[in-house]
């Protein structure tokens, strides 16, 4: 039996500034995605969103669950480039109780079927700090492979953190979306 996705995505809009800005200021939430801690404005937070709307170099996304249709999480291919046919993926479940069961491998693999099959790429990357096991377990069921190995490639509170390079080409996603009903 194939698996079924439990949650959709939709496009950014204006007032998710406000849930945005939650999920960036929870230590436990950006820990992750960001690195350091930033402190973030709500305006900051507005000017970001709007930027990500209109940039045509990116698609952004919330993820929301389909049987309630809240907003939980994130989901971005950041960073397009159109003649080599890649993109860079970054994606987190912002509300906490809802981690650990999957939402965001489902969101990711939308989105892989969007800009492999829509958008045209060919390959989509992302780094992932090597301690964040839980992401690279998602990206391995996403269809992603380890590529390389960023030492010390970002400085987060005080200490360097390598980086984990992990990518999937659209050969490798056609056998992971083949275990979903689309």
């Amino acid at each position: 039996m194939k698996k079924q996705f439990r949650v959709f995505l939709r496009a950014l809009e204006p007032e998710d500034y406000e849930i945005i800005h939650k999920w960036r200021n929870d230590d436990e939430v950006a820990l992750f995605f960001s690195g350091t801690r930033r402190f973030t404005s709500t305006l900051n937070e507005k000017k970001w969103l709007e930027d990500r709307i209109f940039d045509r170099n990116s698609v952004s996304c919330v993820t929301c669950l389909k049987e309630t249709g809240e907003a939980i999480g994130c989901v971005f291919i950041n960073s397009i480039d159109l003649l080599n046919k890649n993109g860079v993926s970054g994606c987190f479940i912002g509300e906490k109780q809802h981690w650990s069961k999957g939402y965001a491998t489902d969101a990711l693999i939308l989105m892989l079927k969007h800009v492999f099959y829509d958008k045209g790429l060919e390959r989509v990357w992302a780094g992932v700090f090597e301690e964040n096991t839980a992401s690279l377990r998602m990206a391995e069921k996403c269809g992603y492979k380890v590529e390389g190995l960023m030492r010390k490639g970002a400085f987060v509170d005080g200490e360097f953190k390598n980086i984990v390079i992990v990518g999937v080409l659209r050969e490798d996603f056609e056998k992971v979306l083949e275990q979903y009903e689309v």
